[in-house]
């Protein structure tokens, strides 16, 4: 017993001195010490650079992120100077032979969502080309509210990992690489009206209503789609095909829209990538990768729409009778024609140097358009110039029966000259176009040459850029749309400086 006792004594002595050393007497005059400064957290580390931006506004509806949901938006605002074409008006009556003017080239909304990798849906909104003039509910002769639209509204299946089927509004064009161009990620500061041949005509601004197939065989792109054509906006009947003298219309033997255009469009772009593969979830083309992919891609499309145009030759002459003007599709004969577009592109982007971030971008196409005998249209993006004239303001001719040539070449030069917050992107872009109803009055025909040059400002790539261009255009002074004449060629200049967020 007696060592018990020892044990529980012992144990007892080593608890008290425990307790005893946890517990501190109080220090003199009954004031608490002052409490430990507390530890900074530590510092963020600084990152070295930019991160990419990657995918966008994203939210994942599954913890794998395999269904998910993003969000795309960016503006494209132009503070620009122009002089005009001859006989320009910028208000009612009122000539002007240029301004700075300030306008909103594109806004727009993407909404994309895959709840598996077999389907996906996806919606393009938006407002193009308004200005202080033009781009509103009367598009020619009112800015103020615009159409906020549908440009994209599309389900796709992906039926195997060579073939997607997909449909809707969509904007699976053919003819060329740039007709289907992403508007964020284009080289020059906008791209020329010639690679959307049939803007807001038969399609709606350059998307049309049907079904496609896409997809990729080893190196090999292809998409091809069958589509309905939209109902022509332009007011026309077979005596507008013709010009009235003395109660007698003659044919002027132009090719125009033909508003009883009810047959399918056919379209279809291949292209064959050298090197890396492009991405093609979404059927925008990228115009510039600034070095971060090496691309080579050579590609062909067409576009083909039985019986799209219609027109009267000029030995067709109608007297101009009641029923006549009542009944004028069934009482005036005209011609129909085929729309038949063919390109031919190729797309070479590469990284030159690693270490000093260059890369060099090219791109080039010829386009051959059949639109009926002597068809030319004029147009001008985010025009200046008030009212209906076809050379109003900034126009040029977009489109018509003949052959174009596009190529731009830019080239991203190193990193260290503006330092790691931004980097500069030359670069120049030519458009020649012969169309074989746009001529002097003896019959002369006449190229269109528009020049155009720049540099891109990329303050944090696509997603933050500025860009300055210059551009020389071809102003057909005196043309008449009836006869297809002009009286002289002058070159006007246009100066843009245009801002870009895109997230």
């Amino acid at each position: 017993m007696r060592p018990s006792r020892y044990a529980l004594l012992t144990g007892a002595l080593l608890t008290a001195a425990a307790a005893s050393a946890q517990v501190q007497p109080p220090p003199a005059g009954g004031q608490a010490p002052p409490p430990a400064a507390p530890t900074p957290p530590p510092a963020p580390a600084a990152p070295a650079k930019s991160v990419p931006y990657g995918a966008g506004l994203k939210v994942n509806l599954s913890p794998d992120g395999s269904k998910y949901i993003r969000f795309l938006t960016w503006h494209q605002v132009y503070t620009r100077y122009t002089k005009n074409n001859e006989g320009t008006i910028r208000a009612l009556g009122k000539p002007q032979k240029g301004q700075v003017d300030f306008g909103l080239r594109r806004s727009r909304l993407v909404i994309l969502a895959q709840l598996n990798p077999r389907f996906v849906i996806y919606t393009h909104m938006g407002i193009n080309n308004q200005n202080a003039v033009g781009g509103g509910l009367t598009p020619t002769t009112d800015g103020k509210k615009p159409q906020f639209f549908i440009h994209e509204a599309v389900t796709e299946y992906k039926v195997n990992k060579y073939l997607s089927l997909g449909g809707g509004l969509h904007y699976l064009n053919g003819i060329s690489r740039i007709t289907s161009a992403s508007t964020t990620s284009i080289l020059p500061m906008d791209l020329p009206l010639t690679n959307f041949p049939t803007i807001e005509q038969t399609d709606q601004f350059a998307r049309w209503l049907g079904v496609y197939a896409k997809g990729r065989v080893g190196k090999l792109d292809y998409r091809f789609s069958v589509s309905d054509p939209f109902l022509t906006n332009q007011t026309s009947n077979p005596l507008n095909l013709g010009t009235t003298v003395n109660n007698v219309n003659t044919g002027t033997g132009i090719a125009t829209y033909s508003p009883q255009n009810t047959k399918h469009v056919y379209q279809g772009y291949v292209s064959y990538n050298f090197l890396e593969p492009e991405a093609n979830l979404l059927p925008y083309f990228t115009g510039t990768y600034l070095g971060t992919k090496r691309v080579f891609s050579v590609g062909a499309g067409f576009l083909y729409n039985k019986d799209a145009m219609y027109s009267r030759p000029t030995s067709s002459v109608v007297t101009v009778t009641p029923a006549v003007l009542a009944n004028p599709f069934g009482l005036v004969g005209t011609d129909k024609h085929s729309l038949k577009m063919f390109g031919v592109d190729a797309f070479y982007d590469v990284p030159l140097d690693t270490a000093s971030r260059t890369a060099l971008t090219l791109y080039g196409v010829y386009y051959n358009y059949n639109m009926g005998p002597n068809h030319v249209r004029f147009i001008g993006p985010e025009n200046p110039g008030y009212g209906a004239a076809p050379t109003r303001g900034n126009a040029v001719p977009q489109s018509g029966t003949g052959n174009s040539f596009y190529g731009q070449v830019g080239y991203l030069l190193p990193q260290k000259l503006l330092g790691p917050k931004a980097s500069l992107q030359p670069y120049v872009a030519y458009l020649h176009s012969d169309y074989e109803g746009l001529h002097y009055a003896n019959g002369d025909t006449k190229a269109v040459n528009v020049y155009d040059a720049g540099v891109n400002v990329l303050l944090d790539g696509h997603n933050a850029k500025v860009t300055l261009n210059y551009r020389a255009r071809p102003d057909f002074e005196g043309y008449v749309p009836t006869t297809g004449n002009f009286n002289r060629l002058d070159y006007k200049p246009e100066i843009t400086l245009q801002t870009q967020i895109f997230l």
